[in-house]
């Protein structure tokens, strides 16, 4: 297999990354007017130079103009708390993994790749659609259908938590201060948003992240 990594830079693509390592051709960071997507980008950009793996950095411009999410930069503030709360739905980006997958799928075949990679995780299931079994299985068949090379799409944590991919990490040495989760974007992250609340609880025992609380 030769893949495809769609690549944020967080922690569990990043994971993904050094776990497949010798089976990835290409990572792909999409920028789409997130508030973290300069921090994300340059762990992304890291990460892929020190493991020589090449890097395309793709911006969708149109996301944060057109779309409406908490997230992105402009949005209603950030929601603190953990993802089982109502209103963490407000960090919901419609339909983003579904977009970035299609996109993902046509530069797997245009660069003679077989495979598209994703790191959604089963914590990711409650509230984001575009990151449950089903919508990825039937995303994959389309891709198939779609490709003469018969791209498919993979997601190997799509069963497993955010704690067992870190520990995963930890076996393999990564150092997970080189990446970054914080909706908010600052510089260090706020340890308080849904996002940093899952990234502290997967990383107990061994987290160096600088968090603000």
């Amino acid at each position: 297999m030769k893949a495809i990594l769609i690549y944020s830079g967080g922690m569990d693509s990043t994971t993904l990354l050094y776990e497949l390592k010798d089976s990835i051709g290409l990572a792909v960071t999409f920028t789409y007017g997130a508030r973290q997507d300069e921090m994300q980008t340059k762990c992304a950009e890291e990460n892929c130079r020190a493991l020589g793996i090449k890097h395309l950095i793709l911006p969708l411009d149109f996301i944060g103009k057109y779309f409406k999410s908490s997230i992105l930069k402009g949005g209603e503030d950030v929601p603190e708390g953990r993802y089982d709360a109502d209103n963490m739905k407000s960090t919901v980006v419609p339909f983003r993994n579904g977009i970035m997958l299609a996109i993902a799928v046509g530069l797997a075949e245009s660069h003679g790749l077989d495979a598209v990679l994703i790191a959604n995780h089963a914590g990711d299931h409650t509230i984001y659609p575009d990151c449950r079994p089903e919508f990825i299985n039937s995303m994959s068949k389309a891709a198939v259908e779609g490709t003469f090379a018969g791209i498919k799409i993979l997601s190997p944590y799509c069963k497993i938590t955010k704690r067992e991919i870190a520990m995963i990490g930890k076996t393999l040495g990564i150092d997970y201060s080189k990446t970054y989760s914080c909706y908010k974007g600052g510089e260090r992250h706020c340890g308080v948003c849904g996002t940093c609340v899952e990234r502290k609880e997967a990383l107990e025992g061994f987290d160096t992240t600088d968090y603000e609380k």
